[in-house]
């Protein structure tokens, strides 16, 4: 347990630790959670639903054992939620990881769903249902491409950003977009909001052919380990939103035939370091974020010494 007398004593300290998939901020995470004696709050939006394991490399037992985890599995990919009821979650955590400990980390690659902690979620304009169903009959109609060709004319700020496979953020922008006649990155760009604890960001990275090996190591060891024998228990729920996630869509087209299993593998590699390249557009924004390999050793000496220097 850290002692208080390293820090203020009445502000303690959100050390996040983000970064692109297949980074290792799990492991990174927990050994420096296990240093401070701390807990760790998962910011991966597709970690929180218990019947994704696999393709979302959520901590084995193991590594749940060492240290308490929350936000991960406490979901059923059936459940309806989002960004905003995140950041009430984890801000209703803190204060009672905060009463028995100075430092609590949160972990993740989500950057929104970090943001939104960090920041504050964006009062965003209550979304017009005439309109979102003009925008979803265009995606039945004329496919994701139509609707990502709006979003790069109206808000081409954004759209750099957004997964460009995820319509329901892209229906959003658009939604915002024409309604308001406004970007969607206006919104999102105010001031945040003060929060009554300090906030430590550590980025991880690796030279990107390194973590492009990792990336397809890992998506190799999620095949072994059944990751197509877990999409196919999910295939009848393939509609929710939750399942509109890498490595689940894939093998989702290859049970329809429209690819060979082999295709939807490289699919899945393909499409990881696409994510993993947006993760690291999406990161390199945050101006507050120091850069670190993923040695928990060099993440604890970053954080000690800023504590030092705010003493």
């Amino acid at each position: 347990m850290v002692e208080r007398t390293f820090l203020y004593p009445d502000y303690p300290i959100l050390l996040v630790i983000a970064g692109p998939t297949a980074v290792g901020k799990t492991s990174v995470a927990i050994d420096v959670a296990k240093h401070f004696g701390c807990d760790i709050i998962s910011a991966d939006s597709r970690q929180f639903y218990r019947e994704l394991v696999i393709g979302t490399a959520v901590p084995d037992a193991g590594q749940l054992a060492e240290v308490k985890h929350h936000m991960v599995g406490n979901l059923s990919v059936t459940d309806s939620y989002n960004v905003s009821r995140f950041e009430q979650d984890v801000l209703k955590i803190l204060p009672d990881l905060f009463s028995r400990n100075p430092i609590a980390v949160m972990v993740g690659g989500s950057g929104l769903y970090i943001k939104a902690v960090c920041e504050g979620i964006d009062d965003l304009p209550d979304a017009d249902a005439e309109l979102r169903n003009t925008l979803h009959s265009k995606f039945e109609n004329e496919g994701l491409a139509s609707l990502r060709a709006m979003l790069l004319k109206l808000d081409p700020d954004y759209s750099a950003v957004v997964d460009p496979a995820n319509p329901n953020r892209i229906i959003r922008a658009l939604e915002v977009c024409l309604s308001t006649g406004k970007t969607y990155t206006s919104f999102r760009n105010r001031q945040p909001l003060k929060r009554d604890f300090r906030i430590f960001r550590v980025g991880l990275e690796l030279p990107r052919a390194e973590l492009h090996h990792r990336i397809n190591s890992r998506v190799d060891q999620m095949m072994n380990a059944g990751l197509e024998a877990e999409a196919r228990s999910l295939y009848p729920l393939r509609q929710l939103n939750a399942l509109n996630t890498v490595g689940y869509r894939e093998l989702f087209d290859y049970f329809e035939d429209k690819c060979s299993l082999t295709e939807a593998v490289e699919k899945i590699k393909t499409n990881t370091r696409r994510y993993a390249r947006r993760q690291m557009t999406w990161f390199r924004k945050e101006r507050e974020m120091i850069w670190s390999p993923p040695d928990a050793g060099e993440v604890i000496r970053i954080v000690s010494k800023a504590i030092e220097n705010q003493q």
